[in-house]
């Protein structure tokens, strides 16, 4: 689905019934709606908000997600779920709103150090055959090539979306996931913010800021090295706890051996907070 002019879709979805005191966060940035499954299946026990974000800087993304979680009827303090990149928006949030979040979950977070950023493109190429390692460094090209067109750049996205989406996973279902589309001009946009502030140490240094408990997800076979997430927050949050999944790549929903361990340390977290 590409698009040539700014597209507005639906600001929030709403699972369960109120209160709405948990939101899941979506990758991406610029990929809404994918965390569909995970909402659905925590609704069970909660009400939950998905906020849909298509701001394009790291400011917007911020302010869109507190005017979304307005705009829900979202009831403070909020449990938030972040999952890649949404762990880092979460993150932040918790840091720029500190007592608005009782409890930070991330779910295969992005790393927080550049190094570890470049690590986990290094090990998705060397999953790739020849071929589809140029396929990927073409298609990178032409998402940040401002001077393309939009439905050329949206294509280029789905290629890369396609081909990492092979070498991500370890063992990997087939689920609708209530996907909207890609939008690589907020992904480019909003990362090219998020890489300068982790060369310089800020994005890291706002754990500071952060006052409630936080809980590390990550799967044994994610290309996002773990220790780009572990290393560096265990050294500035002053509640944070971590959980590695054996034979887990990125998404640990959608693994045929991770996805019912990710759930029960997702209800056994959830639990902390709504058994008091």
């Amino acid at each position: 689905m590409a698009h040539d002019r700014p597209v507005r879709i639906p600001g929030l979805r709403r699972y369960g019934t109120p209160p709405y005191q948990l939101a899941v966060l979506h990758g991406g940035p610029g990929a809404p709606g994918y965390l569909a499954p995970v909402a659905a299946r925590l609704a069970r026990r909660r009400g939950i908000v998905e906020p849909l974000q298509l701001a394009p800087s790291v400011a917007g993304q911020l302010d869109e997600l507190e005017a979304l979680l307005a705009d829900g009827e979202a009831r403070y303090p909020l449990t938030l779920v972040g999952h890649s990149w949404g762990a880092v928006l979460g993150y932040l949030f918790a840091a720029h709103h500190p007592d608005a979040v009782r409890r930070l979950i991330l779910v295969a977070s992005a790393p927080f150090d550049e190094a570890a950023g470049e690590a986990t493109l290094t090990t998705r190429l060397s999953r790739l055959d020849a071929d589809d390692r140029r396929a990927v460094v073409n298609a990178q090209a032409l998402v940040a090539d401002d001077g393309a067109s939009a439905s050329a750049r949206q294509a280029a996205m789905e290629e890369i979306d396609r081909l990492f989406g092979r070498v991500d996973a370890w063992d990997p279902i087939t689920l609708d996931v209530g996907a909207l589309g890609d939008w690589p001009d907020v992904y480019d946009a909003v990362w090219r913010e998020v890489r300068a502030m982790r060369v310089r140490g800020d994005l890291v240094a706002f754990g500071a800021r952060i006052r409630c408990p936080v809980l590390g997800i990550h799967g044994d076979f994610d290309p996002h090295p773990g220790s780009g997430v572990r290393e560096p927050l265990e050294n500035v949050l002053a509640d944070f706890r971590w959980v590695e999944l054996e034979h887990c790549g990125h998404t640990p929903w959608l693994e045929r051996e991770a996805a019912e361990p990710f759930y029960a340390v997702l209800e056994a977290e959830l639990a902390r907070d709504e058994r008091s």
